[in-house]
């Protein structure tokens, strides 16, 4: 192995759990979803992007403080996905599930397809949390960024992990999505916990937005492949589990930067799809999911 190269193993794990906990919070949106519906959500991809061109304009054109306009756009966010639910998909519910996936699709191309008249095709960029000077950690150059990426990515997978253990809301969400009929039973609301699944999913897809818009900026279109890769990530941990959502993320991003530094990174795009086909011919359950498959 050249030298150099090997130099540089600590900045691509930096680099790869980076990436990984956006997948993480992305594919965790999808997982929500899925487990409330039963559906994939392809517009998971737009809240990133909602989320990103939305802090921006609180950000820049309202001079809104920068803490205030990521919550904004996180509250934003959550508001998207619970119109989606609320709007077509709740009329729709009846529907076969194909007909609701592709409503989706559907909701994704017109968001895309509005953001570009209201925030147009250029890239938006937004100013990082903190300096821009990096932290030397051996002979891994961090960015602050990085470092608010990764942390808060953490502290909200582990409030997740805590609000579906330990309170009765989550309980609900969880005992709704394994058994709706029988939580009906139970008195509880499936379509209220529905809905605060898809307000949930919004909110992190916008998080992950505004949280990776100062290293990579954000167009329009930016969240499509975001969300591809969030459900890649999701694929590979096993649809519909949280803990594979999180696993799935942080693999692909260790995969993807190990891949682009090692092979090239013209590909790099190209690894979260080879990955995502390789696991649904070798384990289509994914690593952490059921072997019950259901063909649509």
């Amino acid at each position: 192995m050249d030298v150099s190269l090997f130099q540089q193993i600590p900045q691509f794990v930096v680099s790869g759990l980076t990436h990984g906990s956006i997948y993480a919070l992305i594919a965790l949106g999808f997982c929500m979803v899925q487990n409330a519906t039963g559906i994939v959500n392809f517009a998971q991809g737009d809240f990133v992007m909602l989320g990103a061109l939305m802090a921006g304009t609180l950000l820049k054109k309202l001079g809104v403080p920068m803490a205030a306009a990521l919550a904004g756009a996180v509250l934003f966010g959550a508001l998207c996905g619970l119109a989606l639910e609320r709007g077509p998909l709740r009329h729709a519910r009846h529907r076969h599930v194909l007909v609701l996936v592709m409503i989706t699709v559907g909701v994704s191309i017109s968001v895309r397809g509005a953001s570009m008249l209201v925030w147009g095709k250029n890239v938006h960029a937004l100013p990082p949390l903190g300096r821009e000077t990096p932290i030397m950690v051996g002979s891994a150059a961090i960015v602050p960024q990085v470092l608010w990426i990764i942390g808060l990515s953490l502290l909200i997978l582990g409030l997740l992990y805590a609000f579906y253990r330990h309170t009765l809301l989550g309980k609900a969400m969880r005992a709704a999505a394994d058994n709706p009929y029988g939580a009906v039973l139970m008195g509880i609301s499936v379509p209220k916990v529905t809905a605060l699944a898809f307000g949930m999913a919004g909110s992190m897809g916008a998080l992950a937005g505004t949280l990776i818009a100062p290293l990579t900026s954000m167009s329009y279109s930016g969240g499509l492949m975001l969300g591809l890769k969030g459900f890649s990530a999701a694929i590979l941990g096993g649809y519909g589990s949280a803990m594979g959502a999180v696993f799935g993320g942080y693999v692909l991003g260790l995969l993807e930067s190990f891949g682009a530094g090692f092979l090239s990174s013209a590909y790099k795009d190209a690894f979260a799809f080879i990955i995502l086909l390789a696991v649904l011919f070798v384990r289509p359950a994914g690593l952490f999911g059921s072997e019950r498959v259901r063909r649509l």
